[in-house]
């Protein structure tokens, strides 16, 4: 078929830049091909989880690009016309305006039956809903609230659901300063007990998701199952009071992930009933991630995240000193993930993260909120839209199983 493969695998590894790419260049110590469809990786040392940094959607790295093709027209080249292996085929795009796609009639899993697909960037929800009742469009993604409500309401129209792992929660980044209320464990532990989850799970999400008490989210592999804090004024005051805040204090700003404003204003206006006075600062989505990772963001993150792999992934990012929105951490956590990360028993490797995420809950590190439903429109011309049928994506996928209505 290929006699190159093998070497187009490689290459495609060995070019992958992206996320986890230093990480996953530090820790193999050379890629050899064996024949035309296998490499071996050779680690450094033992790494539980090279696939599930190399082979699933935590990366891109075991994507494969055509070695030949992409040498003759270059990086510029191929970003202006890519060449992949999926059911779909390039055809044009006008990058944040327009991308269309044809059916590749000999993809190897099946051949779609809808021939072009034209995916339109339209930021703004309301405009996406009016596209929808109109047939300008026939899926309109991410729909919430009066969107979302308007799309039940109408019979033409459907609101459908995915179920990927993604979680809301506040984080405290100013709990690591000794001169800050945040230092407080009672004061966290206030925030928990102030936050109605399920009543935010249905003005948000119409009651679809899930309340939780951790980060990590069940679907993902090692993760601990932890209920919330109950919903309790009473006794967030009382903690609050104990903590020296009987009349509350000013907590800062609340900067909820872009553009999701609507989230920050219900947290806020918990936090107000027990004396927490905040403002909700909106941002563009780009600086948000910048400062966020810059360690610059004060009083309180509300953050979401679609991080795939599993729980040690989320911990790893999240949660460790060294991570990357991590303002800092313990170093019995840090000692425990390093001994997990190398355990090869799978048994003793999930005891080992447990013990991490029972140390985080113990500790009120974060204020989990909900696990997430990403809601999407569907026009009256979908039979199938594919949403939901892989767990771990927000979209339609896998796209070859949608199908229109027949005429």
């Amino acid at each position: 078929m290929y006699p190159l493969q093998g070497h187009y695998l490689r290459f495609s590894f060995l070019r992958y830049k992206s996320t986890s790419a230093k990480l996953l260049h530090e820790r193999i110590k050379a890629v050899e091909v064996i024949d035309a469809h296998r490499l071996r990786f050779v680690l450094h040392e033992p790494w539980p989880d090279f696939l599930t940094f190399y082979a699933t959607l935590a990366t891109g790295a075991a994507w494969v690009v055509p070695k030949k093709y992409l040498e003759q027209v270059g990086d510029d080249g191929f970003k202006r016309h890519p060449v992949g292996l999926g059911p779909y085929r390039f055809v044009r795009s006008d990058p944040g305006v327009e991308l269309v796609l044809e059916a590749n009639e000999r993809y190897w899993r099946k051949v779609p039956s809808i021939k072009r697909i034209i995916f339109k960037g339209v930021p703004e929800s309301p405009t996406r809903l009016a596209m929808l009742k109109t047939g300008e469009a026939d899926i309109a993604y991410l729909m919430y609230r009066e969107e979302g409500d308007a799309i039940r309401k109408d019979p033409k129209l459907r609101l459908v659901r995915s179920f990927p792992p993604v979680t809301w929660y506040l984080d405290f980044p100013e709990q690591w300063d000794p001169k800050s209320p945040w230092h407080d464990k009672r004061v966290r532990l206030a925030v928990n007990y102030a936050i109605d989850r399920q009543a935010i799970n249905e003005v948000e999400r119409f009651g679809l998701g899930r309340v939780t008490g951790s980060i990590i989210p069940r679907s993902l592999e090692f993760a601990l199952p932890l209920e919330p804090y109950p919903y309790d004024l009473a006794q967030a005051k009382r903690l609050l009071a104990e903590a020296g805040y009987p009349n509350g204090f000013d907590a800062g700003d609340i900067t909820p992930l872009p553009p999701f404003v609507t989230m920050g204003e219900s947290v806020a206006n918990y936090l107000a009933a027990i004396g927490l006075r905040t403002k909700v600062r909106s941002m563009e989505r780009a600086a948000y991630l910048s400062v966020y990772r810059e360690k610059k963001l004060r009083g309180l993150i509300l953050n979401v995240t679609t991080v795939l792999g599993n729980a040690a992934n989320r911990i790893e990012t999240f949660v460790l000193s060294s991570g990357t929105y991590a303002d800092g951490g313990y170093p019995d956590i840090d000692d425990l993930f390093r001994q997990q990360a190398v355990e090869r028993d799978r048994g003793k490797r999930e005891a080992l993260l447990h013990q991490i995420q029972r140390q985080m809950h113990e500790r009120v590190m974060h204020a989990p909120i909900f696990d997430s439903v990403p809601l999407h429109g569907v026009g009256p011309r979908v039979e199938e839209p594919a949403v939901g049928l892989n767990p771990l994506l927000y979209f339609t996928a896998p796209y070859e199983e949608m199908r229109l209505k027949t005429p």
